[in-house]
C-alpha cells in the first residue's frame, strides 16, 4: 500500500496543507487543468505572494506540481497524493469502525450478563 510508504512528517505535510480552507481551493481549481499561479490569485482577496505561498505549501505535501513555462509557474494537482490522502482516511476510518464495534459488543455482553475478556461475570 502507498500509504505505508510515508513518514509521519510527509503524513502531518499532507493533512496541514488541506487543513486550509485556501489551499484546498486551490487544490480543486488544480484539478481540472493547469492554473498559472496568477490565474490562481485572481480568485483570492489576497496577495500574489500569499498565493504562492499557500501554492509552496500544497507543492510540499505533494500535492500539486508546478512546472515553468515562460514567465509564468504552471500548478496541477497530483492525482496520486490525492489518492494517498483517501487511503489514510480510510485507514483511519477502519480503526475507528474496528474500535466502535469491539464497544458495541462490550456493551452487548455487559447487556446479557455474558462474560467479559477474561472470561469472568462482569459485577
Amino acid at each position: 500500500m502507498v500509504v505505508e510508504m510515508l513518514s509521519e512528517t510527509d503524513v502531518d505535510r499532507l493533512f496541514q496543507a488541506l487543513a486550509d480552507a485556501t489551499r484546498r481551493d486551490i487544490l480543486r481549481r488544480a484539478v481540472t487543468g493547469e492554473h498559472s499561479v496568477s490565474q490562481l490569485a485572481a480568485h483570492y482577496a489576497m496577495s500574489f505572494a500569499a498565493v504562492q505561498k499557500h501554492v509552496a505549501v500544497l507543492e510540499r505535501a505533494s500535492l500539486v506540481t508546478k512546472t515553468r513555462r515562460g514567465r509564468e509557474q504552471l500548478v496541477t494537482t497530483d492525482p496520486t497524493a490525492l489518492a494517498r490522502a483517501r487511503e489514510l482516511l480510510e485507514q483511519v476510518e477502519d480503526l475507528w469502525r474496528h474500535r466502535v464495534a469491539a464497544i458495541d459488543d462490550l456493551l452487548a455482553e455487559e447487556a446479557t450478563g455474558a462474560p467479559g475478556r477474561t472470561g469472568h461475570p462482569q459485577h
